[in-house]
C-alpha cells in the first residue's frame, strides 16, 4: 500500500495535503495521526503536527458510507470536525475504524465516553439501513479509546499487584460495561487474582480479588 507521512501546522492542513499528493478522496486512506503538534511560546518549543497517511488497496464501499454518514452528522450536530479512516481492517483484521479529528472533537467524547458509545450506535443503525446488512463500525475520537485502553490497562494491573500485596480485594469506580470488559480482558491470564463485577447500573464496579482473599478494601 502506498504510504506517505506528512507535517504541517495542523493535523487537518496535513491530511489536506497528504490527500492532494496522493490524489485520493479521506474514505480511501487510513490516517495515523502521529503528533498532534504543539504551539509554543512566543515561537519557542514549535513542534509540527504530522500524520501517515496509507492509500487503502481497494475502495470500500462501506467506508464510503460510513465517512459520508459520520460527516453528515457532525455537521447537523455542527461540530467543527472531520471523520477519518482508522483502520480499514485490511490489515489488521478488527473491522472498519474511524477516528474523528478537529476543534471541537472533544466535545462528542461526553462522561467516560458515553457520547462517544451513543454516536457510534447511532452511525452503526444508519449504516445498516442505509446498505441493507449489518456493519461494524467502530468510532473513537482524537484516538480517545487508544488512550483509554491503555489506562485501564493500567489501572488493572496497578489495582492487581495492590491485590496481592495486601491480600484484600480492591474495588475499582462505577464505569460502563464496555470498561469493566477491557478490566476482565486485561487480568484474564493473571495467575494470583479473580475479578468478578458486582452492582447494579450505573453503580455497577470491577473488585480485584486475590485467590486467597481478606475482607474487601475499596
Amino acid at each position: 500500500m502506498e504510504s506517505l507521512e506528512m507535517t504541517a501546522k495542523t493535523v487537518e492542513e496535513a491530511l489536506e495535503l497528504a490527500l492532494r499528493q496522493l490524489d485520493v478522496e479521506r474514505e480511501e486512506v487510513e490516517v495515523s495521526v502521529i503528533s498532534k503538534g504543539r504551539a509554543g511560546i512566543l515561537g519557542i518549543g514549535v513542534e509540527p503536527a504530522r500524520v501517515r497517511v496509507t492509500r487503502i488497496q481497494s475502495s470500500q464501499g462501506i467506508a464510503s458510507a460510513a465517512i459520508d454518514t459520520v460527516s453528515h452528522l457532525l455537521s447537523a450536530m455542527q461540530v467543527s470536525a472531520m471523520a477519518t479512516i482508522k483502520s480499514s481492517g485490511q490489515t489488521s483484521g478488527d473491522g472498519l475504524a474511524i477516528d474523528i479529528i478537529g476543534d471541537d472533537s472533544g466535545l462528542l467524547i461526553g462522561r467516560r465516553g458515553e457520547t462517544l458509545r451513543a454516536l457510534q450506535f447511532v452511525v452503526n443503525v444508519m449504516l445498516r439501513h442505509r446498505l441493507k446488512e449489518r456493519v461494524g463500525v467502530s468510532l473513537d475520537v482524537e484516538q480517545y479509546v487508544d488512550r483509554r485502553v491503555k489506562s485501564l490497562n493500567t489501572l488493572a494491573s496497578r489495582s492487581a499487584d495492590r491485590a496481592v500485596a495486601s491480600g484484600r480485594s480492591v474495588t475499582l469506580e462505577p464505569m460502563s460495561p464496555a470498561d469493566r470488559r477491557l478490566v476482565h480482558v486485561a487480568l484474564t491470564d493473571h495467575p494470583s487474582i479473580t475479578t468478578q463485577s458486582e452492582g447494579e447500573g450505573e453503580q455497577r464496579k470491577v473488585i480485584i480479588s486475590p485467590k486467597k482473599a481478606r475482607p474487601t478494601d475499596g
